[in-house]
């Protein structure tokens, strides 16, 4: 299907790209998420040119009235739910079940993120709708999974965080506090929608050559615990001494990180901090001395970047060879000339009301992968999509939108 208006407006990955149509064009997808792992992943089908109409109570997704907000519309909102279409359905009226089922059976993929069992007391789960539509690939995101005793738990990115070693492992590398760390940046979440994003593609494939979609499976708790590669090795087999952890060392105005992984990184190391012996010195001559010796290394970088700024000590070393960063807030790391380069922000609303949200991390030479530069009210498309997709005419949408199954009327 064919989209209008600024559904048209995907800019290419590249500006020499072939204009080729976007690698998921014409794909049709319901989302029935909240929050953050279910519209982080729909938002990625709809950067690639999915068709992604998501379905909302009638008081909305509760992200809607978060701030940061712009010219009345929620930032932190539109970075996750740009480039979609919004109706308005009441899931707890047959009617409004009843719809969902129509514009799933039309559907190429649903994607969902409540606890499970909710989606089955709805008669929306995939058992329900594949009946009608044995094509379909339903994506269900959940903390724990939909099979195993902690299924039906109530579950958040800080829970899994906490409840899969993350927490634990993370405070452990600090080395001197015995309380977690406070937790706001969200990384089961972004983690169980890129998981998400990847095995829909893998079952759309597959259904090329099957004819049928399946129900795919994702937990949060599954996708953090599969991050923690080494800390899953050293639970089973505990090493002899605390593992090598790359920790900042003080600028003159500041911490950098400096990250000399390889030999190679090393001697080039000593060469530009002064310290040409330490390419013999037997402290530092193999990777087991070295880490043996791990806070008399770092004492030696320190002494000499303590002497110069962040930004002086990240030049010099990169220049040299040697992986560097000054630490930065994320607002300067967002005006860094590489990221305008990559074209990493598409920018939202206009004058006072502007705002930047972040593309995808990849680009691809011959399709067209970007946010949308739109954000759907709440609401915005429920007459247009039921009168396109189901065929309801202005009398049946007045109709349901007198029951309270559509919300209240636009404005």
């Amino acid at each position: 299907m064919h989209l209008s208006g600024p559904f048209m407006s995907i800019p290419a990955s590249s500006p020499s790209a072939p204009q080729r149509p976007a690698a998921l064009a014409g794909l049709r997808v319901v989302d029935f998420t909240i929050v953050m792992s279910g519209p982080m992943c729909t938002r990625m089908l709809a950067d690639a040119g999915a068709e992604v109409v998501k379905v909302e109570p009638p008081e909305g997704d509760v992200v809607r009235q978060r701030e940061p907000l712009r010219g009345g519309v929620s930032t932190y909102f539109a970075s996750m739910n740009c480039g979609k279409q919004s109706i308005v359905l009441d899931l707890q009226t047959a009617d409004g079940k009843r719809l969902a089922r129509e514009l799933v059976a039309q559907a190429d993929v649903v994607v969902e993120n409540f606890r499970p069992g909710v989606m089955k007391r709805l008669g929306l789960d995939y058992k329900s709708l594949a009946a009608t539509n044995p094509r379909l690939v339903y994506a269900s995101i959940s903390g724990f999974g939909q099979s195993g005793p902690m299924a039906g738990a109530p579950a958040y990115a800080p829970v899994i965080h906490a409840a899969s070693g993350y927490e634990v492992a993370y405070n452990q590398y600090q080395r001197g506090s015995d309380r977690p760390a406070n937790n706001g940046i969200f990384i089961a979440d972004v983690m169980g929608a890129s998981y998400a994003f990847g095995a829909i593609q893998l079952a759309l494939y597959e259904r090329e050559k099957s004819g049928r979609g399946q129900h795919i499976d994702v937990s949060l708790m599954d996708s953090v615990l599969g991050m923690l590669i080494y800390e899953m090795q050293a639970a089973q087999f505990p090493p002899d001494r605390p593992r090598q952890v790359y920790e900042p060392v003080r600028s003159s105005d500041g911490y950098v990180m400096v990250a000399a992984v390889t030999q190679r990184n090393l001697e080039v190391l000593f060469d530009t901090i002064g310290y040409p012996e330490g390419k013999t010195d037997p402290r530092f001559s193999t990777m087991a001395t070295k880490e043996a010796n791990w806070p008399a290394l770092l004492a030696l970088i320190e002494r000499w970047t303590s002497q110069r700024t962040g930004a002086e000590c990240e030049t010099v070393f990169m220049k040299a060879g040697v992986p560097c960063s000054r630490y930065r807030s994320v607002g300067e790391a967002m005006a860094d000339p590489q990221c305008a380069e990559r074209g990493l922000f598409v920018e939202m609303g206009e004058g006072d009301a502007a705002f930047k949200v972040a593309n995808v991390p990849y680009r691809m030479s011959a399709t067209p992968t970007a946010a949308r530069p739109f954000i759907a009210g709440l609401g915005e498309h429920t007459d247009a999509v039921l009168h396109d997709r189901l065929g309801l005419d202005a009398a049946e949408l007045a109709a349901l939108r007198e029951q309270g199954v559509l919300g209240k009327a636009r404005a």
